[in-house]
């Protein structure tokens, strides 16, 4: 997924901007650009590569302004070029945008919007968009509210899209403001002190407050120096904000004295395993305790089946889950890929209750397919990683993993603590059934041991490493597990 970032405020934009786009970098991307607003004029940078090649060429610039957006980019519609790098300008000048997600029907939007003499410079779907909203802008009449003139244009426009999209727009017109909007790709706004940063990732914004508001699916931002308001895209109904807490610090998401994220996940997870653990076993050390699944054991006793759904990493998770609620608990379980899941019509019963996993709690086909499984009337629970994410507000109960946040691409400490929370699930179901209290205790007793032995495993490390090297020239290898080994052995 590309990144967001966007600033409003007091203080000279771009250096703000840069160190976001940088903390955003282990998503992956092949481009990035930047636009910022002063003097009623956009300047904008974009160049393949790094970040730090796009803070080399925008270095010169010696840029003043407060308002600015950029992005990283991962090529979806044309090749990877300084062209197709966002932002993209609308050809009459007036907007800036950036987009993650895609846009469906960009041909036929592009064919109208050629036909009324604007003209394009990328191969991408995004400049569709911002042209059509500057089409829009031109038919608004001008005498009218200004405030709302530039609101308004983006939202019509954001009416004739199919697809996907979190988007970032600056108006020439309309300096000190960013309007922004999102359909399955996340934003959330950064509520700061005398400024607002907008971002994709809660990592991008940290550094700078811990008060943010999630935008929901079909939600627009108007946000200037002075405040934000809140609506909704279709009804144009004015929201309530609600605001949240990012619950980790800055330091979480640093790289202190490892080499790499990944080396550094990997030796968090003791910790991360006993933040998972920690307040969830009863006082007598024989079964688990969730908080907030919002069923009561009657609730759960009644259930006959329940239904795994995720993507990647957490589909494997899934599949051990099934592996030891069904010998802990003996509740049939299947597991769903969330893609497959959401597309075919899988018969449930009356008794199934869903569960979906997903670290970050935005995968979009893991959000669809709960959003099909209430659309039936089931009660859909979450295992996730990130507190606040869409995920997390949808399902109707869950459980956090508290694992801390996640920079690695290759999943480590967020796998582990998927797998001591379906373990936990598997000894609370099984205690409501027929698991003995003794047998629950030394479940306890094994859990709580884990961080230890993975502690003794981790002071391995030089060892491993030498053995690694033996091996770090193989192109190929063939991992091998049976029963509750056999995810492992795939996400391997």
């Amino acid at each position: 997924m590309c990144g967001i970032v966007g600033y409003v405020g007091k203080q000279r934009a771009v250096s703000i901007l840069l160190e976001g786009l940088k903390r955003v970098e282990y998503r992956g991307y092949d481009s990035a650009g930047l636009a910022v607003l002063e003097n009623k004029h956009l300047d904008i940078v974009k160049k393949t590569g790094r970040v730090a090649a796009l803070a080399k060429a925008a270095a010169p610039r010696k840029f003043r302004a407060t308002t600015g957006i950029c992005h990283t980019r991962w090529a979806t519609h044309g090749g990877v070029t300084d062209a197709n790098a966002h932002p993209h300008l609308s050809s009459d000048g007036k907007f800036a945008l950036i987009h993650n997600g895609v846009i469906e029907n960009y041909v036929g939007m592009k064919g109208f919007l050629l036909g009324k003499g604007y003209t394009f410079q990328s191969e991408t779907d995004t400049e569709a968009l911002v042209n059509l909203i500057a089409y829009h802008y031109a038919k608004e009449p001008a005498n009218g509210d200004s405030k709302s003139r530039f609101l308004e244009s983006v939202r019509k426009a954001l009416l004739h899209v199919e697809g996907t999209y979190g988007i970032a727009v600056l108006c020439v017109d309309h300096p000190g403001e960013i309007v922004a909007a999102r359909k399955g790709s996340p934003l959330i706004l950064g509520v700061g002190e005398n400024e607002y940063i907008l971002a994709s990732d809660v990592a991008a914004l940290v550094s700078r407050t811990q008060n943010v508001v999630y935008l929901n699916d079909g939600e627009v931002v108007h946000i200037t120096a002075s405040g934000f308001t809140l609506s909704t895209i279709q009804e144009q109904e004015e929201l309530e904000p609600k605001f949240d807490r990012i619950t980790w610090s800055i330091e979480a998401a640093e790289l202190g004295s490892f080499a790499h994220f990944m080396e550094k996940e990997i030796f968090e997870q003791p910790a991360a395993l006993e933040n998972s653990m920690r307040g969830r076993f009863s006082a007598d050390a024989s079964t688990a305790i969730f908080g907030g699944l919002n069923l009561t054991a009657g609730d759960l006793r009644q259930i006959d089946r329940i239904v795994f759904c995720a993507c990647g990493t957490a589909w494997h998770s899934c599949l051990v889950a099934e592996q030891l609620i069904e010998r802990y608990a003996r509740i049939p379980v299947e597991v769903e890929y969330a893609s497959e899941f959401r597309y075919r019509n899988a018969p449930l019963d009356k008794n199934t209750l869903v569960f979906v996993i997903t670290q970050s709690g935005e995968t979009l086909d893991t959000l669809e397919a709960l959003r099909e499984a209430q659309r039936k009337g089931y009660k859909v629970m979450s295992i996730v990683n990130v507190v606040g994410s869409t995920i997390a507000r949808e399902a109707d109960g869950g459980i956090y993993q508290h694992a801390g946040p996640e920079i690695g691409v290759a999943s480590t400490k967020a796998f582990t603590s998927q797998l001591v929370v379906v373990a936990m699930l598997a000894l609370y179901l099984g205690r409501l059934r027929d698991l003995s209290y003794s047998d629950g205790v030394d479940f306890v007793k094994a859990l709580k041991e884990v961080p230890e032995l993975i502690r003794q495993t981790l002071a391995q490390a030089p060892h491993i490493k030498e053995i690694a090297k033996r091996f770090a020239q193989y192109r190929d290898f063939l991992f091998l597990g049976r029963q509750s080994m056999f995810p492992i052995a795939l996400e391997g």
